[in-house]
């Protein structure tokens, strides 16, 4: 019973997160606004991380399986993607290294504020 709980928990945010794209009047996308949502319950205590954290841990572990289908959509594109190879490959690098970048930086910042707090405390 409690993973049907669990279940219907994470699917309820789902839905709740699609009827609230629906409303926007902009596009957003219905999956960040239920992070969104699901964070805000959880800081509020709504929602406690026990509440959900069997099915969470499965859905994390099982991610791959989930990235099949858009996978393979992408062979659909392939002409595309090949005529515009030099284009994606140096959006993708570019877009990698920024990335290594700002966690690096993130990372650092974070060890000098926890630092900083220890040292305070």
């Amino acid at each position: 019973m409690k993973i049907i709980i669990q279940v219907a928990i994470i699917f309820s945010t789902c839905w709740i997160s699609q009827l609230v794209e629906a409303l926007l009047p902009v596009a957003f996308p219905a999956s960040v606004i239920g992070m969104v949502l699901l964070l805000a319950l959880l800081l509020s205590r709504v929602l406690r991380v026990d509440h959900i954290r069997e099915k969470s841990d499965f859905l994390l572990s099982n991610m791959a399986f989930f990235f099949i289908p858009a996978g393979v959509s992408v062979i659909n594109y392939f002409d595309v993607l090949a005529s515009n190879l030099l284009p994606l490959l140096a959006v993708c690098v570019v877009s990698t290294v920024l990335t290594f970048g700002v966690t690096a930086y993130a990372v650092s910042l974070t060890r000098k504020l926890m630092e900083g707090r220890k040292k305070h405390g």
